[in-house]
């Protein structure tokens, strides 16, 4: 899928050989917010249920993709498992950092197997207005206009002189974390006018239109069918062991 804006060309990144990705996106997006749901688990229970759901990804051919989304955010996961190990306890940092790489891994299963289009296919399958359907399409595809956005950013930084750190150990760190953190707030702002830019664009060219009912073209399989049993036994026990009975932790 591409996207042209201001001259510039963007490209999600879709794992064409998974089977996920001729799956219906209504499972798909079952299947993630089944991940989600595992979130409140204690941490016996939440590191099975993502050993289960690595074998998912395994399977689906994403565990690369959800890896690499990971990655992507140890500038996040590191100062919070470490202040959270300093400030309240071992067990709650390894707990917090356990969910975030979960709910990583589930949206890892979603954008990589989906395209905008199919997102605003679902939600106007669940009867949201297509107007608001549309714009959360848009923003799901900025997710890929905000990562290049980042690294304009840090590349224009890095031709001024900036990221060029004299220190090491905890300082470089320390200052690595606050550039970072300073990259955020360009990158989010002009990413938010761009997808603004868009929505205005689309509704000017009637794409809101009240008569659009092309969900209809949704239609599911026997893999998706069986992917939906299996959410809805998962999901079934994860709300039986978030009230404490399934057994002691």
């Amino acid at each position: 899928m591409k996207l042209g804006t201001s001259g510039r060309t963007y490209r999600a990144v879709l794992v064409e050989h998974s089977p996920l990705r001729r799956a219906d996106p209504r499972t798909k997006l079952a299947l993630s917010l089944c991940a989600s749901l595992a979130v409140m688990l204690p941490l016996e229970r939440l590191a099975a249920f993502m050993l289960a759901y690595a074998v998912l990804l395994l399977w689906a051919r994403l565990l690369p993709e959800a890896a690499r989304q990971v990655w992507r955010l140890k500038w996040v996961l590191i100062p919070l498992f470490l202040f959270d190990w300093l400030v309240i306890g071992h067990d709650l940092a390894v707990v917090i950092t356990l969910r975030i790489i979960l709910l990583t891994g589930a949206f890892a299963l979603f954008v990589s197997t989906s395209t905008p289009s199919e997102l605003r296919l679902v939600l106007e399958w669940l009867r949201l207005p297509y107007r608001y359907a549309f714009s959360v399409s848009l923003a799901f595809q900025s997710v890929g206009l905000l990562d290049d956005e980042w690294r304009t950013i840090v590349e224009a930084q890095r031709a001024r002189g900036a990221w060029r750190f004299e220190w090491s150990g905890w300082r470089k760190l320390a200052a690595q974390i606050r550039d970072m953190i300073a990259l955020t707030v360009p990158a989010v702002v002009l990413t938010t006018k761009r997808a603004w830019a868009m929505t205005e664009a689309a509704y000017a060219r009637g794409f809101d239109s009240p008569h659009r009912r092309s969900f209809h073209q949704l239609a599911m399989n026997l893999l998706d069918f069986l992917l939906l049993i299996g959410t809805v036994i998962v999901s079934t026990t994860l709300a039986v062991c978030r009230r404490g009975n399934c057994g002691s932790s």
